[in-house]
């Protein structure tokens, strides 16, 4: 190991905390939050959605089982910086190629580690996420909390457009050995369903691997199209569904992908999750608000409202669609919209946020957590079977 260099991590309001360097060397700015998982740390460095902030790890050690090729949701880390309290640097694990340490120095992601992340969790819960810059060269506070706050933040800025597509392509790898219901039964214990293959057409909005190893598992022909296809574009390929991806930012920020939705609506079945679910939310006519720290983590309880069952779920948003008062008003009233009425369908168990929603007059549907990440681990598996459904009407 080389020699520990000092570290500052400086917040917009004027909190400072002071650690040692991790990763490439340098200083970089970002909306802080915090991550609660206990592992998945290179899926959360690699998540699109990460795309402009800053994510700090809960859990204390990170980086036990290191860094390996087959654990990546896209071809690059995404995220502005990473804040831990103790990077592991000696992995111990038999798909381990390299220490996390290196592998951010190799992406040039800057991070810290050796503060209090435990008073840094307390502070943005207290306080909400802001942003923030990690330096390892200026180390003088005033300065760095200058550069915090002069540093653009996430509410109106188009980050989908920095980690989209440039072009259509095609998908056809699946969950290969990690595949859960090899031979004939699906995620869930359910059937495979042989129906197709429907041909999906899905919106990249910064789209994980894993959901599109899910879509082809479920046997879609998937074809990924950057977020800024139109309807008509899309519908020229001639789908059986439209799916939208997950992504990072404020999703009011994406005009072009709220109106190429609208257009899709009632056209063609839709099945949307995270950020692909509050575009839809917009394209219905529904609004949507930025939350107090977000939600961040692979343990959040999401309420099915139709079975009154609980899954365990993975999430990663700092935007939701507003709903009704409460949880039991919207359910028992669907909210009225241009496009026909909508049904709440989960809500969080956590802070009551919307966390899935249905259309009654059009085929259509969306979730704000990921089902294709599994903590449940395949409390819901159904999410996909439903799209299959849906789809198999459409061709009826």
């Amino acid at each position: 190991m080389g020699a520990v260099k000092p570290a500052i991590l400086a917040l917009a309001d004027g909190t400072v905390f002071k650690g040692t360097a991790l990763g490439a060397s340098g200083e970089t700015a970002g909306e802080v939050v915090f991550n609660t998982a206990l592992s998945g740390y290179q899926e959360i460095l690699t998540d699109p959605s990460y795309r402009g902030q800053m994510v700090m790890m809960t859990y204390p050690h990170i980086g036990n089982y290191g860094i390996n090729p087959e654990d990546i949701e896209s071809k690059q880390p995404w995220l502005a910086g990473f804040i831990v309290k103790e990077a592991c640097p000696y992995p111990s694990n038999w798909r381990s190629r390299q220490s996390l340490g290196e592998y951010l120095a190799a992406h040039g992601i800057v991070g810290i580690q050796g503060i209090d992340t435990r008073a840094l969790t307390t502070h943005l819960r207290d306080h909400g996420s802001q942003q923030g810059m990690i330096s390892h060269r200026d180390l003088d506070p005033a300065r760095v909390i200058r550069k915090a706050r002069e540093a653009p933040g996430i509410i109106g800025r188009d980050l989908v457009r920095e980690v989209t597509c440039v072009k259509a392509y095609k998908w056809t790898e699946d969950s290969g050995r990690w595949k859960v219901g090899a031979g004939g039964a699906s995620a869930d214990g359910a059937p495979s369903r042989q129906n197709g293959p429907f041909k999906v057409v899905a919106f990249d909005f910064g789209i994980k691997y894993n959901i599109l190893r899910r879509l082809v598992d479920e046997g879609y022909d998937v074809t990924i199209v950057p977020a800024s296809t139109t309807a008509e574009e899309a519908l020229a390929l001639n789908p059986d569904g439209v799916f939208l991806s997950n992504g990072p930012g404020d999703p009011e920020a994406v005009p072009y992908a709220i109106t190429a939705v609208r257009a899709l609506l009632g056209r063609k079945p839709l099945f949307g999750i995270c950020l692909g679910h509050q575009i839809m939310g917009l394209a219905l006519g529904l609004q949507t608000y930025k939350l107090k720290f977000g939600h961040h983590g692979a343990n959040h309880p999401v309420m099915d409202l139709d079975t009154q069952k609980v899954e365990i779920t993975s999430q990663n948003h700092n935007f939701a669609v507003r709903g009704g008062d409460s949880a039991a008003a919207s359910q028992a009233s669907p909210w009225t919209t241009s496009y026909g009425r909508v049904q709440l369908t989960h809500t969080s168990l956590n802070d009551d946020a919307v966390e899935g929603m249905r259309c009654l007059d059009l085929p259509a549907y969306s979730v704000q957590y990921h089902p294709e990440a599994s903590p449940g681990p395949h409390d819901a598996g159904y999410l996909f079977h439903r799209f299959t459904d849906l789809m198999a009407k459409g061709k009826a």
